[in-house]
């Protein structure tokens, strides 16, 4: 029904709906409510179906799963046996991961007897490896070497024709005194021994060096005993010399010219004895007693048994199998073709590109990370980050490991025989060659050389070069199949201590003048203060002030660790944990750096100038807030304390 409607514009028509319409209307109305409705709920079901499928990709997909694999195993093995989970590790997190480490020992001492053992494969399986002509030398040194039978045959006979060399011993009753420095000429060059001093071929690191030694320590005729050792090189009074100890240098002459001179026989006994000791290894098993009775009489005499030294970690030296002594020898005198062997035995292609990953990241970081260093000024800033940028790194294998090297497939000068000790000097004067030879070359890879199977990073300061050995980069620090949270913990942190190292001169007195000094300042008495609040292990004591460059090391490269490994985390899923340990993957990533530090307290030496391993774990734990995050640690506990220092 339509009806008219006036209005002051003219008159407009409206339509008016009958009841029926008006009920059809209602119901339509309900009815595309009531599709609107089901619509809303259809798609909020496939919204909620669609999150809890990408719930279950992402976090069942990506969540932590246990690593089963074999090198897992072993490494979990190794956790469980040398930690104790009893420890609160909020309170004692070096006992909580290295407490039985009486039962397990120092990881760095385990790897470096693992490397041996792996160069001792390769020297028991010589018909597995494509050998150049003259490198078949190398195993039958080894195979001598372990002809003990042979070796005590011979008895004291070869060692006699040495003395007999020398001038002869008063004990055997025909001695005839040969000028000193031309014994001791005679000692350094073809024997190896170096009875009163060290000397060896280097760069000088910060030149000029003067020639000093000649007027204070006038007892040797320096010129020509070291010409003898380094000959064919040629070598003048202006000759730079860097000397590490001048006042012991000048000490040991006047010993010499006002003591021992007037007891030549008693000189001529230090000598000999010496040269047991360097000798020993191709000795009979009499002298091999007497050197070891000797060593422990003066381990007693001194109170300092021997000890010796790897990857910056001391410990008490036991006593070596003869396959150990054998291979040691062996990777001396024949160091480039076994180095050639072990990176192919060790060192896989896969391993190299996941360490060289592992080292890009933990670069990155510290290159963005330097924005957050409070006391950096701008220009400074810059500076580091363009060191890093321009950072050269060699990552297993050096250039001149795998080079063709002509007296690596020749060993021309190496005469096998006689005896054993023949075959052993004949060694030891070839290796000096070949060192001299390298050391004339005119490129500068020499500078860096690390031995493979080694455990320490090297740092070519005028190179610009970092080189990380094959040796290091292995089970437990290492391996391309563990989870990433270990392999940051442990190599990484490794990493980033080498990397934080070629800095220490920023942090010494006046090193960064246009850095913010008080802010500086400020950051290394807090770290002081933080160290010096830890208890120390009983029976060691440390300076903190001496101990300060590798305290801030040590902390500055977990941080850096941590944060390179919160950023692959962002970046790639499918964390991996191990099993049957109860820890998440950023306990783990502590757990792993503090098994790197793992060592017996007791064997600190005094001097040392890194903190007690107890220390080293602690100190950077309590600096760090992820930590007490992460393993939920309460106010008030050792290593959550009320501060922090943000030194790097």
């Amino acid at each position: 029904m339509w009806t008219e409607q006036a209005s002051g514009s003219g008159t407009r028509r409206r339509r008016e709906r009958s009841p029926e319409e008006e009920l059809h209307t209602t119901q339509d109305g309900w009815w595309q409510m009531t599709l609107r409705a089901l619509r809303t709920l259809l798609l909020f079901s496939i919204i909620l179906g669609l999150s809890l499928l990408l719930w279950g990709y992402v976090f069942q997909g990506c969540g932590p799963s246990p690593c089963k694999t074999s090198v897992c195993q072993d490494l979990l093995d190794l956790y469980l046996a040398s930690g104790n989970t009893s420890v609160a590790p909020c309170t004692d997190f070096f006992s909580f991961a290295c407490g039985n480490i009486n039962r397990t020992g120092s990881p760095f001492q385990a790897l470096a007897e693992e490397n041996k053992r792996r160069v001792r494969r390769i020297l028991e399986t010589p018909g597995s490896w494509r050998l150049a002509p003259g490198e078949e030398k190398a195993f039958e040194f080894y195979n001598s070497c372990m002809n003990m039978s042979a070796i005590e045959a011979a008895g004291a006979s070869p060692f006699r024709q040495v003395i007999e060399e020398l001038g002869g011993w008063s004990i055997f009753g025909n001695w005839t005194p040969l000028d000193f420095n031309q014994t001791l000429s005679l000692l350094m060059s073809q024997y190896g021994h170096f009875p009163f001093f060290r000397a060896y071929l280097k760069p000088l690191p910060t030149p000029p060096y003067l020639p000093v030694i000649q007027r204070v320590a006038p007892a040797i005729d320096w010129l020509s005993c070291l010409q003898a050792t380094f000959a064919p090189m040629s070598l003048s009074p202006s000759y730079r010399v860097a000397v590490h100890d001048l006042e012991y240098l000048k000490n040991m002459s006047q010993l010499i010219e006002k003591d021992l001179m007037k007891h030549r026989d008693f000189l001529q006994s230090h000598i000999i004895f010496g040269l047991v000791k360097t000798l020993s290894p191709a000795l009979d098993s009499q002298f091999q007693e007497a050197h070891r009775s000797l060593s422990q009489k003066v381990g007693e005499l001194t109170g300092r048994p021997p000890m010796v030294r790897t990857a910056g970690e001391e410990f008490f030296q036991p006593v070596h199998p003869r396959w150990m002594t054998c291979v040691e020898k062996t990777e001396a005198f024949f160091e480039p073709t076994l180095a050639t062997l072990f990176i192919k035995e060790t060192f896989k292609p896969s391993t190299h590109s996941a360490a060289m990953e592992l080292f890009t990241t933990i670069k990155d970081t510290f290159i963005s990370h330097l924005h957050t260093v409070p006391w950096m000024d701008r220009e400074t800033r810059a500076e580091a980050q363009d060191r890093l940028t321009q950072l050269q790194v060699k990552m297993g294998p050096s250039e001149w490991a795998l080079k063709p090297d002509p007296a690596r497939q020749e060993y021309d000068d190496v005469q096998l025989g006689p005896s054993f000790l023949q075959t052993f000097l004949s060694c030891v004067r070839s290796r000096q060659a070949r060192v001299i030879q390298g050391f004339l070359q005119p490129f500068s890879s020499h500078r860096w050389q690390v031995l493979p199977w080694g455990l320490k990073a090297s740092y070519s300061i005028p190179d610009h070069v970092m080189v990380f050995p094959a040796g290091l980069l292995q089970p437990p620090f290492f391996h391309p199949g563990y989870p990433r949270a270990v392999n940051f913990g442990a190599a990484g942190s490794i990493m980033a201590r080498e990397l934080l190292h070629i800095f220490d001169q920023l942090l010494l007195p006046g090193g960064c003048p246009a850095c913010d000094t008080r802010a500086l300042q400020k950051a290394l008495l807090c770290l002081e203060r933080l160290y010096a609040a830890l208890p120390s292990p009983k029976g060691t004591s440390f300076n903190v002030s001496r101990t300060l460059l590798e305290d801030a090391a040590d902390a500055g490269a977990l941080a850096i660790a941590l944060k390179a490994y919160k950023k692959r985390l962002v970046l790639f899923r499918g964390e991996t944990i191990l099993p049957n340990l109860d820890l998440s993957p950023r306990q783990l990533f502590f757990r792993s750096y503090a098994q790197v530090m793992c060592r017996d307290p007791s064997t600190q030496d005094p001097q040392d100038i890194r903190s007690p391993p107890t220390l080293r774990v602690h100190g950077p734990l309590s600096d760090s807030p992820a930590f007490t995050t992460h393993f939920r640690c309460p106010q008030g506990a050792l290593l959550n304390p009320p501060s922090r220092c943000q030194l790097w």
